[in-house]
């Protein structure tokens, strides 16, 4: 490996849409900044196999920093997009209950919302049946917030704010280790042109490759090292125009928010994601999944055509807990969290991390000054 030492103010490890957004921030602060991708392009994970959902921030605990970040981001990032004609559209989403039990979970789940400043308008009886006539459901709430992005456009404008306020991203560059040298941090670099780059700042925004860079990171309390746990879900596309023009969600199950109906900006519906926890990184999808897919789908929408779906992709979701763990937080780590100075790692980010991109680059600005 070349001895060669560069040097840079701000180093943002990682160029998913949060790695992006964070260092698109940073830039506009003044901060001189690097981005170092270890892929050959941009947005190749976390980022790039989602459902695309600007959320409206439901489903949440109170004051947690996904309520507050997806509420912030969602606000932001409507007005970023419509700014930057970065396609996308308020569609609006329904959460459907199939029984009077999952019925009264809906009012949980509404009282839950309005708590992080997010109103549900519960929709039942007649109305419902003439708003959604091809679903079978007992209850329903109608969240106007909610709608979806086009990922890839918006990462490509938050990479050309960067690039134009003098940043930089950098691909196929992989960090393979972090030291802490005197006031600042020693950052070595594989791929095509290792190199070894002093920085000021570093911001490990790296998505499920976070917890591994943190382990090689010399200097960082091992109690800051946390464990992640990985949960895959698999998506299916429906092959021609379905009925619906909103996206359609189950009420939620552990792990996930069940396999839903999200539809892209040219109407096409994709059912998605599951919830399978896995030990690799795997994209594969196993069309025996499928089954189980129909079957979750025909409990609201008996009138699924089952010969129209097709697999499309994968995606994981970085976890800080297990199957049986329970809820848990964002992770965005700075110096009053560990006391490394000029150092922000971000654990767990997952949904809703898209929505959140800005809100959470505001953050890391913030622990950052």
């Amino acid at each position: 490996m070349s001895e060669e030492c560069l040097e840079a103010q701000t180093v943002v490890i990682g160029a998913g849409v949060v790695g992006l957004a964070t260092a698109r921030a940073l830039a506009r602060q003044g901060h001189e900044v690097i981005v170092l991708e270890a892929g050959d392009h941009f947005g190749e994970g976390i980022s790039s196999r989602n459902s695309e959902v600007i959320h409206a921030g439901i489903y949440y605990p109170e004051n947690s920093l996904k309520a507050r970040l997806c509420v912030d981001g969602r606000q932001q990032l409507y007005e970023y997009c419509k700014r930057q004609s970065v396609g996308h559209q308020k569609c609006g989403k329904w959460i459907v209950a199939t029984s009077p039990e999952q019925a009264e979970r809906l009012e949980q789940i509404r009282v839950g919302a309005e708590l992080n400043g997010v109103r549900l308008e519960p929709v039942s009886g007649a109305r419902l049946a003439q708003r959604l006539p091809e679903l079978t459901v007992a209850a329903a709430l109608w969240s106007p917030e909610t709608g979806i992005v086009d990922s890839h456009a918006l990462m490509l404008s938050l990479l050309g704010d960067l690039e134009r306020a003098g940043g930089q991203l950098v691909l196929r560059a992989p960090v393979v280790e972090l030291a802490a040298d005197g006031d600042g941090y020693r950052i070595t670099v594989a791929g095509e042109a290792p190199c070894v780059l002093k920085a000021q700042n570093v911001v490990n925004a790296a998505g499920l490759g976070a917890p591994e860079l943190a382990s090689h990171w010399a200097g960082l309390p091992d109690a800051q090292k946390p464990r992640q746990w990985m949960a895959r879900g698999v998506y299916f596309s429906y092959s021609g125009r379905s009925p619906f023009d909103s996206l359609i969600y189950p009420v939620p199950e552990p792990g996930g928010l069940g396999v839903h109906l999200t539809l892209d900006l040219a109407g096409q519906a994709r059912f998605g994601p599951d919830v399978e926890w896995v030990d690799t990184e795997d994209y594969r999808v196993n069309p025996a999944r499928l089954a189980t897919f129909v079957q979750g789908i025909k409990a609201w929408w008996p009138g699924l055509d089952e010969s129209r779906l097709q697999p499309a992709y994968a995606g994981i979701r970085p976890k800080l807990a297990g199957p049986d763990g329970g809820f848990a937080d964002f992770r965005i780590d700075g110096p009053q969290e560990h006391g490394v100075a000029g150092a922000v790692n971000l654990f767990g980010i997952e949904s809703p991390g898209l929505t959140s991109c800005l809100a959470i680059a505001d953050l890391v600005v913030q622990k950052l000054a």
